[in-house]
């Protein structure tokens, strides 16, 4: 039950802020009240919800600290996973191609939201090159907390758009075998898109 609250969280589904009301979520899944609160509590304990007593449990809304921290871990776990492109199997780099032509084909089709998606898909596949479960299964907790944060650019576009192309560069050093200009691209793809959301959270005017 936790994993498919969790996808929708990364879907974009439930946006930070929203309440999440048991009985409508526990009818339309089919499950009952017990089953749904311990979902609640985990996805509580994985930071993308909040329990607030006597009114209910709440999307989490992130901070711009949260964002930075977020930052500081995809730089270890996504600059460790490219600089092992070397050892990559076809397979796996094939995965990771797919996820760039999704996205390519969402923005084409002008659908921003789907691009956020794949370009989830597409870290999720980068990090995979580690191949470990556990960091396997941090990033997916990183991603869904993430995908909060997308929440706070009034304009999808703006965010995802740019890094369609870049996707397909780094993909690019990637299949080349070129692990230290990845992770020396990866590191200014990183910077880029951690700015882009962070002006998101600086006061209007």
């Amino acid at each position: 039950m936790a994993d498919i609250l969790r996808e929708r969280i990364i879907e974009g589904l439930f946006v930070p802020g929203e309440r999440l009301s048991e009985e409508a979520i526990g009818s339309a899944l089919g499950v009952s009240r017990n089953t749904l609160r311990e979902a609640f509590r985990l996805l509580g304990h994985e930071r993308l919800l909040d329990h607030k007593l006597n009114r209910g449990v709440f999307v989490r809304v992130l901070s711009a600290a949260d964002v930075a921290d977020l930052y500081r871990m995809r730089r270890v776990l996504e600059g460790a996973a490219v600089r092992r492109c070397a050892e990559a199997s076809p397979e796996a780099l094939r995965l990771i191609g797919e996820t760039v032509e999704e996205a390519e084909r969402s923005a084409s089709d002008d659908r921003w939201q789907d691009v956020g998606t794949a370009n989830s898909r597409f870290h999720q596949a980068l990090v995979a090159l580690n191949q470990s479960p556990r960091l396997d299964e941090t990033m997916r907790q990183l991603l869904a907390e993430l995908r909060l944060v997308f929440h706070a650019m009034r304009n999808p576009r703006s965010l995802h758009e740019p890094f369609v192309e870049r996707n397909r560069l780094l993909l690019g050093l990637l299949e080349a075998r070129r692990a230290e200009d990845a992770a020396t691209y990866l590191e200014i793809y990183l910077d880029d898109a951690e700015r882009l959301l962070l002006q998101a959270y600086e006061p209007a005017g």
